[in-house]
C-alpha cells in the first residue's frame, strides 16, 4: 500500500502509487512510528527540495523519529508546494536560487537558507496549515508558475497551461491571458521565476522545449 508521501501543487501530501522525480522534506520528522502523518504538515520551516539519489544513500522511507521524505512529480511542482532547492544536494542550483532571491529584494550576494525559509513559511501555509495564494492575470506570470484552474493545477510554460497530474503533464492548452487565477507558487519563487530560474521538469513537459528531468 503506498504510503502518504506525494506533493501536490497545492502542497498537500497524499498517497498514490505513482512515482516522483525528486525528494525532499519538511525540516525533520513530522510522521508517527507506524508512517502516518501528524496533523501539522511539516517539522520546521525548512522545506527542501532534493534529487532522488546521492552519494549513494540509502535507507528505509519514514524510519522513527528521522526525516519524513516526500516526493515530487518534479521541480515546478515542488516549488509551488513553497520548497526550495537543498543546499548540501544540489549546491550550484541552491546557490543560484540564493543568488537571484537577493536580485529580486535588490541586496547583493545570496540569501540565507534561514531568511528564505522564514520568508516562505508565511508565503506558503497559514495558521491552519491551508494553503496560501496569491491572484494574478495568467499572462502576469512567469515560466514555471502554478495556478489552481477549475481542472486542477496547471503550470504556466511558453504561454500555455500544462495541465499537472501525479503521472506528468496533460497536453498544453493556450493561455488566456486576461484570466484571472489563484497562484499556487509563493510570491517569492514567482519573482525568482520571472528573473530566469528554472526548475526541473518532469519528462512529459519535453514539448516545452525546457530542461527536463
Amino acid at each position: 500500500m503506498p504510503l502518504r508521501n506525494r506533493v501536490t501543487p497545492e502542497g498537500d501530501i497524499v498517497a498514490t502509487a505513482a512515482r516522483g522525480t525528486m525528494l525532499g522534506n519538511r525540516g525533520g520528522c513530522f510522521h508517527r512510528d507506524d508512517r502516518t502523518l501528524k496533523r501539522r504538515p511539516f517539522a520546521s520551516a525548512q522545506w527542501i527540495c532534493c534529487v532522488l539519489e546521492f552519494k549513494g544513500r540509502r535507507r528505509p522511507l519514514m524510519q522513527p523519529g528521522l526525516y519524513t521524505e516526500l516526493f515530487f512529480l518534479d521541480e515546478a511542482t515542488a516549488l509551488a508546494a513553497g520548497h526550495r532547492p537543498c543546499f548540501e544536494c544540489r549546491r550550484a542550483e541552491a546557490e543560484h536560487f540564493a543568488r537571484i532571491w537577493n536580485v529580486a529584494r535588490g541586496k547583493p550576494g545570496r540569501a540565507s537558507a534561514p531568511d528564505m525559509d522564514a520568508i516562505l513559511q508565511h508565503e506558503r501555509i497559514d495558521g491552519d496549515y491551508a494553503k496560501v495564494v496569491s491572484r494574478a492575470t495568467l499572462a502576469s506570470l512567469p515560466d514555471g508558475a502554478f495556478v489552481r484552474m477549475p481542472s486542477g493545477p496547471a503550470m504556466i510554460w511558453g504561454g500555455h497551461l500544462w495541465p499537472w497530474s501525479f503521472s506528468g503533464y496533460a497536453e498544453p492548452m493556450p493561455v488566456a491571458g486576461a484570466i484571472v487565477a489563484d497562484v499556487l507558487t509563493p510570491q517569492s519563487i514567482v519573482a525568482i521565476l520571472a528573473l530566469g530560474f528554472r526548475p526541473r521538469l518532469h519528462p512529459t513537459a519535453d514539448r516545452c522545449g525546457a530542461d527536463v528531468t
